[in-house]
C-alpha cells in the first residue's frame, strides 16, 4: 500500500491534543499520520474513506484511525458552495501510542490497552452505549485542563479498549513508510472522482490529470486503494444509495439514476453484490431498526 502525507500535531510539549473543529467543511486532503486519531463530527455529512473502506457518513459516529491509517473525511458537495450556510463541527483527539512513556506502556497493567492499540490499525468504529458515552466524555474534555485532562483521556481509553461494541472498517493495514507526494495526487482524484461518480467517468481524464498513461494509472490506483478503479467507483456509487434508501422516500429507480447507474437491472445486481440485500429490501431492514 502506497502511504499518505505524515502529519504531526502534537509538539513535544504535550501528550496528547484534543480540538474542537468547526468550519464550512472538513479537511478534504487525503493523508495519515503516526498519531491515533478518535473522531466524531457533531455536525455535517458526506463520504469517509478510512483505508479501503468507503461509506457515507453523518453526525455522531465515533472514529479510531490507527497510526499510519489514510483517511479523508469529504464534506457533501454542498457544503464547498460559495454562498452555503452550511456548518460543520466535531471533537479530534490526537494521541501517540507511548503517551505514557515506553518504559510503562511495557507493563502488564498495559496489555489491554496496548491490544487496542493494535486493533485500531485498521480504523475502528464504535457503537451502543459506549459510543454515546465516550462522545459525551470527549465533550467534557474539552473544558478540562493539565492532569484533569489527562486523567479524563485515559477514563476515555479504558472504556473503548474493554468495549466490545466496535467493528474494523478497513480490511487492510498500512505500516508502509510515508511519501509526500502521494498526498496531492490523491487528494485530486478523489475530488475529480466524487465530484462525477454519479456520471460516466472517463478513467484516462484522471490519467491525464496525474500525467500517467492510462495502463500506469490503473496499477497506481490498485495499489493505493487495495481495488480496482471500476471497483472503487461501483463501491463508492452503492454507497450513495444507500444514503439515499435511508434518507428519502425516493424510487429504486430515482435512487439508482441519482447514484450513476445507467439501468435498474445493473444497479440492483450490484447493490446485491455489495450489501448482500436488495436495495427494496436494505431499506424495509433500515426502517425496521
Amino acid at each position: 500500500m502506497k502511504p499518505a502525507i505524515h502529519k504531526s500535531p502534537i509538539p513535544d510539549s504535550q501528550v496528547f491534543i484534543v480540538k474542537y473543529l468547526h468550519d464550512q467543511y472538513f479537511d478534504p486532503v487525503w493523508h495519515s499520520h503516526s498519531e491515533y486519531q478518535l473522531f466524531v463530527p457533531l455536525e455535517g455529512s458526506g463520504t469517509r474513506f478510512i483505508g479501503d473502506s468507503i461509506k457515507s457518513f453523518g453526525p455522531n459516529e465515533l472514529i479510531l484511525t490507527g497510526s499510519n491509517l489514510p483517511h479523508l473525511w469529504r464534506s457533501d458537495e454542498a457544503y464547498f458552495e460559495k454562498n452555503t450556510s452550511l456548518k460543520i463541527s466535531g471533537i479530534v483527539i490526537y494521541l501517540q501510542e507511548s503517551l505514557l512513556g515506553d518504559h510503562l506502556m511495557k507493563k502488564e497493567e498495559m496489555l489491554q490497552l496496548n491490544k487496542f492499540f493494535k486493533r485500531s490499525s485498521r480504523g475502528l468504529e464504535f457503537y451502543g452505549q459506549v459510543r454515546q458515552q465516550v462522545i459525551a466524555m470527549m465533550k467534557e474534555l474539552l473544558q478540562l485542563k493539565g492532569l484533569d485532562a489527562f486523567i479524563h483521556l485515559l477514563k476515555i481509553l479504558n472504556l473503548l479498549s474493554g468495549t466490545k461494541e466496535y467493528h474494523y472498517i478497513s480490511h487492510t493495514e498500512y505500516i508502509d513508510p510515508f511519501k509526500e507526494n502521494e498526498t496531492d495526487r490523491m487528494s485530486r482524484v478523489y475530488e475529480y472522482i466524487l465530484k462525477n461518480y454519479r456520471k460516466k467517468i472517463n478513467q484516462n481524464e484522471l490519467a491525464d490529470l496525474l500525467c500517467m498513461t492510462p495502463t500506469s494509472f490503473s496499477r497506481y490506483f490498485t495499489t493505493v486503494n487495495n481495488k480496482n478503479f471500476a471497483r472503487f467507483i461501483s463501491e463508492l456509487r452503492i454507497k450513495h444509495a444507500c444514503k439515499l434508501l435511508t434518507e428519502t422516500d425516493m424510487s429504486i429507480a430515482t435512487v439508482a439514476e441519482k447514484s450513476g447507474f445507467k439501468t435498474l437491472s445493473n444497479f440492483n445486481k450490484q447493490f446485491k453484490e455489495e450489501m448482500k440485500a436488495k436495495p427494496s429490501d436494505y431499506r424495509h431492514q433500515f426502517l425496521n431498526i
